[in-house]
């Protein structure tokens, strides 16, 4: 049963990138005062997982892929809103990985010692570097997140922030299924930030 403030377009949303957001934050332990990276930031796990570190109280670095893709998300909690890790000063604790290849590679040598990467997805689609003993010499952990299994308590969870105008599922777009088509389309070009629901009529 919703809540009259969360319409079923907005619930949409939430079942597997907010609770994939959710869960790989919690089991990284994230805590205030934390540094935290999260890359592929413009997406739906990203976007998600921007506003959950920040109400966590921690410092929230969103990556994206270009200025544009990082439009809204300092209003969503990015305290930092980046395109490269050229530009990204000291190290991160935490590291929530939505793109893998180069990016990736370059973060696991920005980890704070005994800092957790939390490996969600590889939307670049490139293999990524990892220097030989650079886990073991920082003492990192490298964990793959994929959601599943029983998520009721944490979609109930996630409805609850939405009603509490706590959580913004950022829903870019709401389609007809008849215009599946094109909104994938849209998607594999990146032109949908946050995410894109199809409504059947």
């Amino acid at each position: 049963m919703l809540p009259d403030a969360v319409d079923f377009a907005t619930a949409a949303a939430l079942p597997v990138a907010g609770v994939t957001a959710l869960r790989a934050l919690r089991r990284a332990g994230v805590r205030p005062g934390q540094r935290v990276a999260i890359t592929g930031a413009s997406g739906g796990v990203g976007r998600f997982a921007v506003q959950l570190a920040h109400q966590a109280g921690a410092e929230v670095y969103a990556f994206v892929g270009s200025p544009a893709r990082g439009a809204g998300l300092a209003a969503l909690g990015a305290d930092h809103v980046l395109t490269d890790t050229a530009t990204l000063e000291g190290q991160v604790d935490v590291t929530l990985d939505n793109v893998g290849g180069a990016l990736l590679g370059e973060l696991l040598g920005r980890m704070a010692p005994g800092g957790t990467v939390l490996s969600i997805g590889a939307t670049s689609g490139e293999p990524t570097p990892v220097q030989p003993y650079q886990l073991v010499a920082g003492r990192l952990k490298l964990i793959g997140i994929q959601a599943g299994g029983d998520t009721g308590a944490d979609l109930a969870h996630l409805v609850r922030l939405v009603a509490e105008g706590r959580l913004e599922p950022s829903v870019d777009r709401v389609a007809d299924w008849s215009q599946a088509g094109q909104t994938a389309l849209a998607l594999v070009n990146r032109e949908i930030r946050g995410k894109a629901v199809l409504t059947i009529t």
